[in-house]
């Protein structure tokens, strides 16, 4: 998931800097919700191991 995060950043800079500025901020909001969806899975499952791990 990260990596599609990635992927639509670097989307966007394209699109920014060839003058898309419409398609640059909609690369920019899939970009965020995908780094931020990932984010709240990386901290459930790190919470997850360590409970099982007790």
């Amino acid at each position: 998931m990260l990596h599609y995060a990635v992927v639509f950043f670097v989307i966007a800079l394209i699109a920014a800097l060839f003058g898309f500025g419409g398609i640059a901020a909609g690369a920019v909001g899939i970009a965020k919700i995908l780094f931020f969806v990932f984010i709240v899975l990386a901290v459930v499952s790190f919470l997850f191991g360590a409970l099982k791990g007790r």
